[in-house]
């Protein structure tokens, strides 16, 4: 194959990759058959722990019990000999910093032994506390860049784990991190403040239905599903703008995208099929349970689907899982993009949040069960989370926020930015009924007849799902369907759990005072109608079951009075509001200086990623669009002088240089005015992020809707950039 460029030769290596590929897989490392060897899971710790000692760490994961600094160095020498049994030689506290990422420092477990001799050893001091230089990590404004300490402080409750490399084991501790004034500086550390301010607040409610005996804590669970998009390695390195913004800045709409719905649960092809079997069974091993993978509607674009696990677990398994599928895609050849709108023109992807409650005796709280109407104690929960999200609707945009997600929110079945609740036939019934009085009735779903007699009947659900809602029931969960594909999960939950804990706490006040202590059913079943007829009077304005893309439903919430932030730059500030500060300052997640801190640094980095875009526009215009432009044009021009010159009328040749030459010449106009509205800068992040978005961004979509013109008409042997179709299809 002749290749004259680098698109060609990514796109010939691409298919050379493709056509060779060994379906046996590719790696070097071989994939232990034991699924979780190397996760230090409860049930290990249990074999290898002294009863007394396992009780006690027990009572620490389980009821926030503080560790003794004996457990500690048990615990430790434990769990250094079973790394080292699997090849580790060095730990980390893991951690997960304000920059979205996660975090690690690595020690050797190897230390001298006094003799002139090493031995391996790891200490209760090292398992519990680590102290890395703070001062390079964001910190919003909460310490000056000189001031450096910052610690590190084992979660007792997230099971350690191995990574695995060509020649390297790595003993991974889940911690918090904090700065030497104790104030928050990861995503960890609210998380777990938030799930205990929950917790207090169901248990109140728990104990008011009599239902609390044996339940000594209440857990948020989460299950977050993750999309994302796979790129040939080749191709993906022959576009700068994916190497540096993990999204195409630049790309006409391909002939054929996603309009055939013919990608989305369709055969998955090898290549991908096998990259995703490695990267199961790597997570399989460190603990991660997951159940669901498929294509997605967008070609290119895939699913990972985990169980169901406590939120700070799944949180934690969920970087992991990121980390996973962008380590593993190059041993395929590819690479995993979790961008949330790598491509114009094609659904985005995102991380649907599904969010629960459960008792640590295993009972859902969201659980309907079969006679709704009957449930007080689901219906107190339900109606407590419909008045958080109505409450707190601004906030709940707002710990979704990002550039990249701006891209996405609204469009390609990713929900708007106008938070609303979907609740379902069956349970917008019973809400209904509710505000009239009491309910006395509960949808049935009934079965579905499929009209062949080789077919079983199969139940129906007593509601249809909504795929354009932000926050949707589903069953026994809620559905936060507007996180973004590159988001750390913990943030959303984070402000999940706060509101709902906020709105429990205002039932739990109401009902103990309409109810009184130890009130009869008939006296608290009163009560319980009374307060949450109020409640869904007040807050049914969130509730809509309808199609959230219509601009009747936008005219709709508009005159509901529900807010409509429709970028970050207006919903990054919601967070340092007096009413959210108010609110985590209650309940003891974040005090004033650590919400001030997160709103900083959510701003920065939306402005930072909008400057690196911007500039990055700018350079791949000027030097490979632009010039493949002019020799395009060039081209155009001698084939007109030659006709000419031959004596043949070429009219239509001189109107389709004409026509070009005046398409360069705004695309160079455009990339100067871009050029030169980057290079302003202003001290306050909110006053840039504002200028940003009003000024650079829309001059970013000029140059690139006069970019992805000049790509439908210059020669494909002279464009520089593997296409969409490149990108998207050779697989």
């Amino acid at each position: 194959m002749k290749t004259n460029n680098a698109r060609d030769n990514a796109v010939a290596s691409a298919i050379t990759w493709r056509e060779n590929l060994n379906m046996n897989g590719t790696s070097s490392e071989r994939v232990d058959s034991y699924f979780g060897s190397d996760v230090f899971s409860q049930r290990m710790m249990h074999q290898r722990l002294p009863k007394d000692i396992y009780r006690r760490l027990m009572r620490t994961i389980r009821h926030g019990e503080q560790l003794d600094p004996e457990v500690a160095d048990v615990v430790a020498a434990a769990m250094k000999d079973w790394a080292i049994e699997h090849g580790a030689t060095h730990f980390t506290h893991w951690f997960q910093p304000l920059t979205g990422q996660t975090a690690e420092k690595h020690d050797s477990l190897v230390v001298p032994d006094g003799e002139g001799g090493m031995i391996y050893a790891l200490s209760g001091e090292d398992l519990s506390q680590g102290e890395p230089d703070a001062s390079s990590f964001p910190s919003g404004g909460l310490r000056a860049t000189f001031e450096a300490r910052g610690y590190t402080a084992w979660d007792a409750t997230s099971p350690a784990f191995l990574t695995r490399g060509e020649n390297n084991v790595t003993l991974c501790i889940p911690t918090a991190f904090v700065s030497w004034t104790a104030d928050s500086l990861d995503q960890k550390t609210p998380l777990l403040r938030s799930m205990d301010a929950l917790s207090v607040q169901a248990m109140r409610i728990l104990k008011i239905f009599g239902t609390d005996e044996g339940v000594n804590r209440v857990y948020t669970t989460v299950g977050p599903e993750q999309e994302y998009f796979l790129v040939d390695k080749n191709l993906f390195y022959a576009r700068p703008d994916l190497v540096t913004c993990d999204r195409t800045l630049f790309g006409a709409k391909p002939p054929k995208g996603q309009q055939l719905e013919d990608h989305y649960f369709g055969s998955i092809p090898p290549r991908v099929l096998a990259y995703m079997a490695e990267v199961e069974k790597e997570l399989y091993r460190m603990g991660i349970p997951v159940k669901t993978r498929h294509n997605e509607v967008a070609p290119g674009q895939y699913e990972i689907a985990p169980t169901f696990e406590t939120s700070n677990i799944a949180c934690d398994h969920q970087m992991v899982m990121m980390e996973t599928l962008k380590r593993v895609a190059p041993r395929y050849g590819l690479v995993a993009i979790l961008h949330e709108k790598p491509f114009s023109g094609l659904n985005g992807s995102g991380k649907h949040n599904n969010w629960s409650m459960t008792t640590d005796t295993g009972v859902n709280l969201l659980d309907p069960q079969e006679e709704t109407h009957t449930n007080m104690q689901f219906l107190v929960f339900l109606c407590a989370t419909i008045r958080a999200v109505d409450i707190h609707a601004d906030l709940l945009r707002s710990s979704i926020a990002s550039s990249g997600n701006d891209h996405r929110l609204g469009a390609a079945e990713a929900p708007p930015a106008i938070i609303s609740i979907f609740l379902g036939d069956m349970l917008t019934d019973i809400v209904e009924q509710l505000e009239k009085g009491k309910p006395s009735r509960t949808i049935k779903g009934g079965a579905l007849d499929l009209g062949a007699m080789s077919l079983p009947q199969i139940p129906r659900h007593s509601g249809d799902r909504n795929r354009t809602s932000p926050f949707a029931f589903t069953g026994n969960k809620f559905e936060f369907r507007a996180v973004g594909a590159s988001a750390t999960s913990a943030w959303p939950n984070t402000v999940l759990n706060t509101i709902a804990a906020e709105s429990m706490d205002y039932l739990a006040g109401q009902l103990e005072k309409a109810a009184g202590k130890n009130p009869t059913p008939a006296k608290l079943e009163s009560a319980v109608r009374s307060i949450l007829k109020d409640i869904i009077k007040e807050h049914k304005r969130v509730i809509f079951n309808g199609d959230n893309y219509s601009e009747a439903w936008h005219k709709e919430a508009e005159k509901r009075g529900l807010p409509n932030l429709e970028n970050s730059v207006k919903a990054i500030p919601i967070l340092a509001s007096k009413k959210s500060v108010a609110m985590f300052k209650k309940y003891k997640v974040l005090n004033k200086a650590e919400v001030d801190s997160r709103a900083n640094i959510f701003m920065g980095r939306y402005v930072d990623q909008l400057l690196i875009e911007s500039e990055q526009m700018v350079l791949m215009g000027r030097t490979m669009i632009l010039p493949a432009a002019l020799r395009h044009q060039k081209q155009l021009a001698e084939t007109v002088a030659t006709t000419q010159s031959a004596g043949v009328d070429c009219k239509d040749e001189k109107a389709m240089l004409e026509e070009f030459v005046d398409l360069v010449w705004r695309f160079n106009a455009a990339l100067t005015a871009l050029g030169e509205a980057d290079n302003y800068r202003d001290d306050d992040l909110f006053k840039q992020g504002k200028y940003l978005k009003e000024k650079v961004v829309p001059l970013m979509d000029k140059l690139r809707e006069t970019g992805d013109q000049l790509e439908t008409q210059v020669a494909a042997d002279l464009w520089p950039l593997p296409s969409y179709r490149d990108l998207l299809f050779i697989k």
